[in-house]
């Protein structure tokens, strides 16, 4: 099992001092440090108008980021595909694996924040067809260098190829899923999976559930499987002081940036998202004590290493590590994540670095 490095970027927090820009300089840093301490993956996550988070183009940063790095692959977490036009979507990630000599794996969702769609005149009640139609055209431009012509409800277009191409045929592309439809997408197209354990139990019961609807689903569709990967907010605890500390951090997240970007009325949410309500509940009540491992990763690195058991058991080839949540400092962030990959990461043998990249003038 793999480990990666992941962030949204939160910053909404009341009296928070941090700027958004000191906040995106953080990350730029920590996301090179990743490859520094060994570990698989960078994932970066899309805001806008810092509704949530502040980071707004993970493609420009994972572009400075591999400028930076030889090694180490770089993700969104996940590119918003209803807000971008899926022509300029497959250019802009089809450049970056170019330069980055085929390091990119593209992950796609719709995201669940309607303030994100209005000002970009949107629908955020028809992002379910906008995304399965650009996911189609994005795969669509990856896969072959003739001129394409398309005729769907939301995009028109003739005598389109687009150049260059990526280096990886097929480019590794993933869907993030809170949802049924989208874990069946996924597994109709034969993308990976990328999933949220607090999201999973809440809608699925855990994360073998999400991995046996995904495989079923798979082989009903005649596609083979993508790999499963999940996210976890990771915070290390060696004191019951210190675990305390980190719960009270996590609960702040959830309560401060998370619940206002959910859709939590079924009255007014699309039907795509009516089951963020009990999502939304649930996080309204929640507790310190309710922060099991289907949630988060606390304590010590046996504890966190016992939790990550249970997700390989599952299935799940990768894990991507919220160190930098809730306001967390910037050097205790790279600390936990030089930590975890010298204390937890060899417990299971992943500290074995991608092939580097070429040279791009070697090519």
């Amino acid at each position: 099992m793999k480990f990666g490095y992941f962030t949204l970027s939160d910053n909404d927090y009341s009296g928070n001092q941090r700027s958004a820009n000191q906040l995106v300089a953080d990350i730029v840093e920590q996301a090179i440090y990743a490859e520094q301490v060994g570990l698989h993956s960078v994932w970066i996550g899309e805001h806008h108008f810092s509704t949530l988070g502040v980071l707004s183009r993970p493609d420009i940063v994972l572009s400075y980021v591999a400028a930076a790095t030889s090694r180490i692959r770089l993700a969104p977490a996940v590119t918003v595909l209803p807000l971008h036009h899926p022509i300029a979507v497959a250019e802009q990630w089809a450049t970056l694996d170019l330069l980055s000599g085929g390091r990119v794996d593209f992950a796609a969702g719709r995201g669940y924040d309607r303030r994100e769609y209005l000002p970009f005149g949107i629908s955020f009640e028809d992002n379910q067809s906008i995304f399965e139609e650009g996911l189609e055209i994005v795969r669509r431009l990856w896969s072959t260098s003739t001129r394409q012509r398309y005729d769907g409800k939301h995009y028109s277009f003739e005598n389109v190829r687009i150049t260059p191409q990526p280096i990886q045929q097929p480019l590794p592309i993933y869907v993030a899923s809170f949802s049924k439809p989208s874990i069946e997408l996924a597994a109709r197209l034969g993308c990976g999976l990328v999933v949220a354990p607090f999201a999973a139990a809440m809608s699925f019961g855990g994360l073998r559930e999400v991995a046996s609807l995904y495989r079923e689903t798979c082989a009903t569709q005649g596609t083979d499987p993508g790999r499963l990967i999940c996210s976890y907010f990771t915070h290390f605890a060696d004191t019951v002081e210190q675990e305390r500390a980190a719960r009270a951090r996590q609960i702040r997240y959830y309560k401060e940036c998370l619940l206002a970007a959910f859709p939590g009325d079924p009255e007014t949410a699309p039907p795509s998202y009516r089951y963020f309500a009990e999502i939304v509940r649930r996080l309204e009540n929640i507790k310190a004590e309710d922060l099991t491992e289907n949630a988060v990763l606390i304590g010590s690195p046996e504890q966190i290493a016992d939790t990550l058991s249970n997700v390989r058991e599952a299935g799940f080839d990768e894990v991507i590590l919220y160190f930098n949540v809730g306001l967390k400092e910037h050097s205790q962030v790279k600390e936990e994540m030089d930590r975890f990959m010298r204390e937890v990461a060899p417990m299971f043998e992943t500290r074995q670095e991608p092939t580097e990249a070429l040279p791009l003038r070697t090519r």
